[in-house]
């Protein structure tokens, strides 16, 4: 039986929905209106689908150090997993509304866990119903309790305190942001207290990820995207990063599909980042922001 672990199409989850073990997560949420990616899946979801939040499931409780989506430990996490039905030898899809930027959080979590049964939904739920695939309405009863065994790979995580001691050791990792270009230039600043970027990091907005048919890009047009940014930079050290977590690990999931090396998460990111404002930001603190 295919195991899928980067992209499934939606003919291949249809085909599929049967198939025992599978585990869809519907992930929509909304940043300024945090209740309506649950109120849409009442509305209507893919069929066996389960709702994950992203301030509840998705992360843990923000702390005046941390940023707006902090990974919760792995014990926690795990049984959030467990609750929502996911197993050990489960097949697991993800998809949001539709760029997979939620989603592919999800997909970053559980291959931190050491869980490699997962994919996104490659065009999210606006693919599935522009196909007129099935929904489902209403909440549905929970699913029967998973059992989860979390394998943690906390090399995978980039923390505050070690790139800003890189950082001041002149050896730091080499950052990719996934935040649009006008937010990482410091022009503006919609959800944080400061505008700007890490020194030294550069922009790839994750939205280049896909096309304008909603879906992925290639894995050679994705490969042809990072090298136009990375040139000959070597990524035996790399992290992505973005406002909170959140999108970076869309690039997390481009560099996968590209084929190159997996880089680390900075989980804190940039809201994270500016809690201290002693941590140099470009622009710098008290600069006009554009």
């Amino acid at each position: 039986m295919t195991t899928y672990t980067k992209l499934i199409s939606v003919a291949q989850l249809a085909d599929g929905l049967s198939r025992p073990g599978l585990r869809v997560v519907d992930c929509r949420f909304d940043l300024f209106e945090p209740s309506r990616g649950r109120r849409d899946y009442v509305e209507g979801h893919i069929p066996t689908a389960v709702y994950a939040h992203l301030d509840d499931d998705l992360a843990a409780p923000v702390t005046p150090d941390s940023g707006r989506h902090p990974l919760p430990d792995p014990a926690s996490f795990a049984a959030t997993l467990e609750r929502l039905g996911v197993s050990d030898d489960s097949q697991v899809v993800a998809y949001d509304g539709g760029p997979g930027a939620l989603a592919a959080r999800l997909w970053w979590m559980l291959k931190w866990l050491g869980h490699e049964s997962v994919a996104v939904l490659d065009g999210g739920f606006a693919a599935w119903r522009a196909a007129g695939r099935e929904l489902e309405r209403g909440t549905p009863p929970p699913p029967a309790r998973g059992s989860f065994r979390p394998r943690p790979r906390m090399e995978r995580v980039l923390g505050t305190a070690e790139l800003a001691a890189a950082l001041d050791a002149g050896r730091a990792p080499t950052l990719i942001d996934a935040r649009e270009a006008a937010r990482f230039r410091g022009e503006s600043e919609p959800i944080d207290s400061a505008a700007g970027h890490v020194p030294g990091a550069l922009n790839f907005p994750f939205a280049q990820n896909i096309g304008a048919d909603g879906r992925w890009r290639t894995p050679a047009e994705l490969r042809t995207a990072w090298e136009a940014l990375l040139g000959d930079t070597p990524l035996e050290d790399w992290a992505v990063m973005c406002g909170s977590g959140v999108t970076a690990c869309h690039l997390a999931l481009s560099a996968d599909l590209a084929g190159l090396p997996g880089p680390r998460l900075y989980a804190g990111s940039w809201s994270e980042w500016i809690r201290d404002p002693a941590r140099p930001r470009v622009p710098a603190a008290g600069a006009a922001a554009g």
